[in-house]
């Protein structure tokens, strides 16, 4: 599966666009893992537990896409985006989403 965020794919031609896919992620923060990020925001620099939560939830969204682009017989997914939202205290929700299309080499 080819993903790309630009509206067309260099070097190939889309022959059928099947509509928009999607992939989305719902994820909370742990008791631990807030009391852990606690302690690093007292000294500064980048939270790594956040970080790490915060990649996980966009890996597992775009790979969501992936399958959901696959199912609707895609090859490519183009003007692929990421949104995220937070839904409630602790709770965040990652959407990949895009134009999922058959292309063919030129």
């Amino acid at each position: 599966m080819i993903v790309v965020t630009t509206n067309d794919l260099p070097g190939h031609r889309i022959v059928r666009i099947l509509g928009l896919a999607r992939g989305l992620s719902v994820r909370s923060r742990s008791v631990v893992g807030n009391i852990g990020a606690s302690i690093q925001i007292l000294f500064g620099g980048n939270i790594t537990l956040y970080t790490k939560l915060a990649e996980q939830a966009r890996q597992e969204a775009f790979d969501l896409l992936v399958q959901q682009g696959e199912r609707m017989g895609a090859n490519a997914i183009i003007a692929m985006r990421y949104d995220a939202n937070e839904m409630a205290a602790a709770v965040t929700e990652v959407l990949a989403y895009g134009t999922a299309v058959v292309v063919v080499p030129e």
